[in-house]
């Protein structure tokens, strides 16, 4: 499965309202490193189609990322039932990725 674009139209009903661990990726076009992310995500994605993948354009939606406390990107956001679980920032690997639903 590929990711989701989200917005704050659609973030409660894609990310809060889940019934499955949501991984979001706040990035921009523009970030070297969310793009070398974006690939990770995405395979992390097809390998696990029990995991929602997300990602919010921070450029587009400025005040979710504001929201959330987003100050470096990438940012990586996991949630479990509607809740916040855990976050990283930066390139990291798959296992990283994964452990932020544990």
């Amino acid at each position: 499965m590929s990711h989701i674009d989200v917005t704050s139209e659609n973030f409660k009903q894609e990310v809060l309202q889940s019934d499955k661990p949501v991984l979001v990726d706040f990035w921009a076009s523009w970030c070297g490193p969310c793009r070398m992310l974006g690939p990770v995500l995405e395979e992390l994605g097809e390998e696990h189609p029990e995991i929602k993948i997300c990602k919010v354009n921070t450029d587009d939606e400025r005040e979710l990322a504001i929201s959330f406390g987003i100050d470096s990107i990438p940012c990586v956001i996991s949630f479990k039932d509607g809740k916040q679980i855990d976050k990283s920032v930066g390139f990291v690997s798959k296992d990283k990725l994964l452990a932020l639903l544990d």
